[in-house]
């Protein structure tokens, strides 16, 4: 790949990364039983809370560092058509005052579907421990 490519994927990488990092720990200090008992009044079962804010919160740092970016990608793009249809979808694209639209969450979507995709190896440690492993067998 080119490395004006890289760089841009590597861009997204961190971004998406953060992103899903800060609400994953958001919703451990707000409350994980709360948020757990929201998920419950949108008919979804509690202990799915749990798995999203791991899944966000220990995801994202690894989507920063570049582990395992491609399949976590795909866990975040899953939980952002979750959340567009069965939340935001009914307040529309820019939603209101009362509720927020689903725009954000679109974005976040495409950005974890592309990423899903593609990977980013510029600067990720899955990449650096695969070239480590490659250079140790190709040495034995």
């Amino acid at each position: 790949m080119k490395l004006n490519t890289n760089i841009g994927l590597l861009l997204f990488r961190v971004v998406l990364g953060l992103t899903f990092a800060i609400h994953g720990y958001q919703k451990f200090a707000g409350g994980i039983d709360n948020i757990s008992g929201w998920f419950q009044s949108i008919q979804l079962p509690g202990f799915t809370a749990y798995l999203v804010a791991v899944i966000e919160l220990v995801g994202g740092i690894a989507v920063i560092l570049g582990l395992g970016t491609r399949f976590i990608s795909a866990l975040f793009a899953i939980i952002m058509v979750v959340a567009i249809f069965k939340v935001k979808l009914a307040a529309g694209f820019f939603g209101s005052a009362e509720a927020p639209g689903y725009e954000l969450d679109l974005v976040l979507l495409i950005l974890s579907a592309g990423l899903a995709f593609t990977g980013s190896p510029l600067l990720a440690v899955e990449r650096m421990i695969t070239r480590s492993e490659e250079s140790s067998v190709s040495e034995a």
